[in-house]
């Protein structure tokens, strides 16, 4: 187990009703890395990602972040705790511009917000557009949600995320249905955002996961297979033999 995880699962299990989803899964993801959740389909990795993000609790186990328990935890107070994520399904604003989008996310995380406040308003306004130089929009600030190509708006659904400085940023396949153009740009993206922060994605295209991960865990039938490095993965047998030969 790395020295100083942010995040780790102890024994973690998930049922739904008769069904087991995930099995005794213990897993510790290392400070400030880019690490990739892979597996075959009914591998269990999105109801891991739930997991680990607070959409639900485990049946059993614990999910500790920054030796913190998060049993109990309401969702929305991961946010608060540095945890964000941003879905398979984009979850924007369309009627709004991407600018106003970014900025309400930071007008959320304040303790109090006065809109009378013109210096607190243009402060906001500064963030948000940062924000959106960050992820490659800085250029389409004023362009409605509805308006941005589907790759533009999971960069800004990223930058409402990252309004809130998460040190920990969950991704669930964040290239689905992008061109390979699109593709190119989130890899970079990625890989950007992961050296300030530690960044646990669950992705299905084998190209950008070998391409961009410090450290790849392998799941299968709600069970832990493996982890380790690229290199590792590709040469692990039972790897090879339950997902990589398929592809």
């Amino acid at each position: 187990m790395p020295a100083d995880p942010i995040i780790r699962t102890e024994s973690v299990t998930r049922r739904f009703g008769g069904f087991t989803a995930l099995r005794d899964v213990s897993i510790a993801f290392e400070r400030n890395k880019l690490t990739s959740i892979i597996g075959p389909n009914g591998a269990g990795k999105s109801t891991y990602f739930n997991i680990l993000s607070g959409s639900f609790p485990p049946s059993e186990g614990r999910v500790i972040f920054e030796d913190q328990d998060l049993a109990g935890t309401r969702q929305h107070e991961f946010v608060h705790l540095g945890i964000a994520k941003s879905f398979q399904i984009t979850n924007i604003f369309p009627s709004f511009s991407a600018l106003e989008n970014v900025r309400i996310a930071l007008q959320a995380h304040l303790p109090q917000y006065n809109l009378i406040q013109n210096r607190r308003a243009l402060d906001l306004e500064h963030q948000a557009q940062a924000l959106l130089k960050t992820v490659g929009l800085d250029f389409h600030a004023h362009r409605l949600g509805r308006e941005l190509a589907h790759g533009q708006q999971r960069a800004l659904e990223i930058a409402i995320a990252l309004a809130g400085k998460p040190k920990l940023l969950l991704m669930d396949e964040p290239t689905a249905g992008m061109s390979p153009e699109e593709t190119r740009s989130m890899m970079d993206l990625i890989v950007e955002l992961a050296q300030e922060r530690t960044v646990i994605l669950v992705e299905h295209k084998m190209k950008v996961v070998m391409s961009i991960s410090d450290r790849i865990v392998v799941l299968h039938h709600g069970e832990f297979l493996a982890a380790g490095s690229a290199d590792d993965i590709r040469n692990n047998e039972d790897v090879k033999r339950v997902y990589l030969g398929h592809q």
